[in-house]
């Protein structure tokens, strides 16, 4: 399994795409910052934190959730792995390695991206700010694994690139969420709290309140492994077309 992970991790970096899609990110944000700026004030950077990164889900790790899990779709790699006896369970879990591996370099790196940002333009960050939007990062960083763990199950079950895709991308943009949240309202459940973004909201408040973390984090990786199980179930039920 570590060879399939270095072999991809060598892949992704010498992958031009991703760092010009990163590099057009980078300039849409600073120009939405840019737009803002006329407004800053002592509450600005933790709020447009929270607002711009709510989007990284959907644009960041759409992108990373195609380039880790759906190119190996589109190049028959798929199949050329398991052709040579590498197991099922290795491949799913190295797939979600990676991307916690690049999701993890992605959402590291945008609070500090988003500080220089702000600073550039005139906008005061203290190291309690700081550590607030570290805080936000994270949560969108949760969400990002999580989404990428459930699509997992449409990618090795239907192993077709578009129906992976759009399944993460109703994920990353609320529209299941809103759907659950729909259905629960009118069978009045109180289900909002257990649904991933209600998960990585309370770790969020758990992290900025000092709280609690033990049951929102019991129950997130609980999202984890049930999705990888599925995952694993699902490759092993599709039949591969060699």
């Amino acid at each position: 399994m570590l060879k399939l992970i270095r072999g991809e991790i060598y892949r992704l970096l010498h992958k031009k795409s991703i760092y010009i899609y990163f590099g057009v990110l980078a300039v849409g944000y600073f120009l939405a910052a840019f737009v803002r700026s006329g407004g800053f004030n002592d509450e600005t950077v933790v709020k447009d934190a929270m607002n711009f990164f709510q989007f990284l889900p959907a644009l960041a790790g759409g992108f990373l959730f195609s380039a880790i899990y759906t190119d190996d779709l589109n190049s028959k790699n798929l199949i050329t792995l398991v052709g040579y006896g590498i197991n099922k369970t290795k491949i799913v879990t190295a797939k979600f390695i990676l991307m916690l591996l690049f999701g993890s370099a992605v959402f590291g790196l945008m609070p500090l991206f988003h500080y220089a940002v702000y600073a550039i333009l005139g906008c005061n960050v203290t190291m309690d700010q700081m550590t607030v939007i570290y805080a936000v990062s994270l949560k969108f960083l949760l969400m990002t694994l999580a989404f990428a763990a459930l699509s997992s199950i449409a990618a090795y079950g239907v192993q077709r690139t578009t129906f992976a895709i759009v399944s993460y991308i109703l994920l990353a943009f609320g529209v299941v969420g809103a759907l659950i949240a729909a259905v629960s309202n009118v069978l009045e459940l109180n289900i909002a709290e257990h649904i991933i973004s209600g998960i990585t909201d309370r770790i969020l408040a758990g992290i900025i309140t000092d709280g609690s973390l033990t049951l929102p984090i019991i129950e997130y990786v609980g999202y984890i492994l049930t999705a990888a199980v599925f995952s694993v179930i699902a490759f092993h039920r599709k039949e591969m077309e060699f």
